[in-house]
């Protein structure tokens, strides 16, 4: 997942980044909302962890803006807050989830995770495109060049997240979680699908599901 931190806290911020990181996500960093917005109108971003008490204002101000913009990505707030006020405080301003200091950073990893495994619902019905490739969530329908592809669910599934960051690179993780909703034992699920996604492509096709080594996969063009 590609993730943005804001935490003014930089001791909180450091160990949440290097730990994140350290299970294969890509982080940044911000620790005021004047330094987020700029990064979050340039970058799109899997989730946003979000501190409370900024230095430049209350962190719910910039979940409200981010909604009144119609913003759908989601909102983990992380805070020392904890009465039931400011909870449901956090939920009316348009978070998705809250987790009181301190925390457990594997804690906060799987509610992470959690949040990304309703991702595609936030796609929406918008028809997923990349050059010639599309897919329309409300008909379950993937084209390249026109052409219906023959896909099974999950193939389908795996199409969507490649589609919704096109040239991105996604860890076996990720796409286990996007697909399955969970990590697996074995990774020879996810390479039928992949095998089945390439088939579908065909080997003359404008753009492929490569392997980067070492990282992932991802969507590119030929």
């Amino acid at each position: 997942m590609h993730l943005l931190i804001v935490e003014d806290d930089r001791t909180i911020a450091e160990n949440i980044y290097e730990y994140l990181e350290s299970r294969g996500h890509q982080c940044d960093y911000a620790d005021r909302i004047a330094v987020a917005l700029p990064l979050l109108a340039r970058n799109r971003f899997d989730a946003l962890i979000l501190d409370l008490n900024l230095p430049d204002g209350d962190g719910l101000s910039l979940a409200r803006r981010l909604r009144t913009e119609q913003s759908a990505l989601p909102i983990l707030v992380l805070t020392a807050r904890e009465m039931l006020e400011d909870k449901l405080l956090a939920f009316e301003s348009g978070g998705d989830d809250y987790l009181v200091k301190p925390f457990a950073l594997q804690e906060l990893e799987v509610r992470l995770l959690a949040l990304a495994r309703r991702g595609p619902v936030r796609h929406g019905t918008s028809t997923l495109r990349h050059g010639e490739l599309e897919f329309n969530p409300a008909t379950l329908e993937a084209r390249l060049q026109g052409r219906l592809l023959a896909l099974p669910p999950k193939a389908l599934r795996l199409l969507a997240e490649f589609l919704a960051q096109p040239n991105r690179v996604y860890s076996q993780r990720e796409l286990e979680i996007a697909v399955w909703g969970h990590e697996l034992d074995s990774s020879d699920n996810l390479r039928s699908m992949l095998h089945t996604l390439r088939r579908a492509l065909g080997g003359d096709a404008p753009v492929h599901v490569v392997n980067v080594h070492g990282l992932g996969y991802k969507l590119v063009d030929c």
